[in-house]
């Protein structure tokens, strides 16, 4: 037996808690269903940079920037720039600020969350199927039972979206770019050379189509990104289960690297863990189809490399909800609206992405990543 929620949002990421906040402001009631048992079911990543023409342009829209303001990692936008030799290309303090203000992910999210009426968010809602239905009505089923009807359905549930082929054949592809990330717990009691050589925020190591990336995160720890261009099955080569194993794998990649930037895996705390970075194809756009649309990675994935993809899920949402309440009981005019915008700001952005990629992963990548750190006011 199916009931009916008159929006359905489908995933509890940034850009679906942003929708919802976005709607309930302007008192449109929303229902956002996701695959977690509960908020805290997982760890929510890393730190974030919050940028001004997106991100916080979201956070206003929702009511929340000054709480947002709160929650900010002063000092957080310090960078460091190091060849492989440990030899520091560019170096910002982060006391004067660049306008992208650095935040924890989890503390964002929980930001949105206890922003929304009780009940928002249905936890354990892993979907089995879609369909739609006459009207530009749809149906979502999930794991756990009851299906639920909607007028309209926001697929807001990332990458590997099941609600992207309602609208569209496409899907995520390789970018030729994996990770193996690792951590470094207690960094500057426990771990102090590996505290100094990443500083007070982020770090950028690059060098023959490879890098060491790390962040300072809140709690102390250092969050560090092992990047290789490399081909799609090189991750499936190790063994993650041999932590020790699996390290000593990734640092054969990295033989001549200064050892302090090598400490960053061969002391990581824990077991490393892979990801392959994937993308949706830049320009990425469907049809307009009654009833149904996508925001966020379930729109326009894109490889990390200009630091937009969290941004542009919160504007997303935001302007999505802004266009479901400025056009009131004509749900296909919002969505007009909506993916008029949508579309050409999704594709520059996914172009910066594929272009800072080669950047940093190309032909003299330290050379032009200092160049472009070094470029003046706003080049970062």
């Amino acid at each position: 037996m199916s009931t009916h929620v008159p929006i359905a949002i489908i995933g509890a990421g940034l850009g679906g808690l942003t929708a919802a906040r976005v709607l309930h402001e302007n008192g449109v009631d929303a229902a956002v269903f996701d695959l977690e048992a509960s908020a805290g079911a997982r760890t929510q990543g890393g730190m974030l940079d919050i940028h001004e023409e997106s991100g916080q342009r979201a956070l206003r829209a929702a009511g929340l920037f000054e709480d947002f303001r709160k929650i900010v990692h002063e000092g957080g936008e310090a960078m460091r720039l190091l060849g492989p030799d440990g030899t520091v290309r560019v170096e910002e303090s982060g006391d004067v600020g660049r306008g992208r203000p650095e935040v924890d992910r989890g503390d964002l999210r929980e930001l949105l969350l206890g922003s929304l009426p009780p009940g928002t968010v249905r936890w354990g809602k892993k979907v089995t199927g879609t369909r739609a239905l006459d009207g530009g009505r749809h149906e979502v089923t999930f794991a756990d039972g009851p299906s639920v009807t909607t007028d309209l359905l926001v697929g807001a549930d990332g990458a590997w979206s099941r609600v992207r082929p309602l609208v569209s054949d496409a899907g995520p592809a390789y970018t030729g770019i994996s990770f193996v990330e690792t951590d470094l717990l207690e960094a500057d009691l426990r771990h102090p050379r590996a505290a100094a050589v990443v500083g007070r925020g982020s770090l950028f190591c690059l060098g023959d189509h490879r890098a060491l990336l790390a962040h300072r995160e809140t709690d102390g720890s250092l969050h560090v990104y092992t990047a290789l261009r490399t081909g799609e099955g090189w991750l499936d080569t190790i063994d993650f289960g041999d932590a020790a194993g699996a390290k000593a794998a990734v640092l054969r990649h990295f033989e001549g690297w200064d050892e302090d930037l090598r400490a960053l895996v061969a002391d990581a705390d824990g077991a490393p863990v892979p990801r392959l970075i994937h993308a949706l194809p830049v320009g990425h756009r469907w049809p307009r189809v009654p009833g149904v649309t996508l925001l966020g990675d379930a729109a326009h994935l894109m490889s990390p490399f200009a630091g937009e993809g969290a941004n542009l899920a919160m504007l997303d949402g935001a302007e999505l909800a802004l266009a479901i309440a400025a056009h009131p009981g004509d749900t296909e005019a919002a969505l007009s609206a909506y993916e008029k915008d949508l579309f050409p700001r999704a594709k520059a952005s996914a172009a910066a992405s594929a272009a800072g990629l080669e950047n940093m992963f190309g032909e003299h990548a330290l050379e032009r990543m200092t160049e472009f750190f070094t470029a003046g006011p706003g080049a970062a």
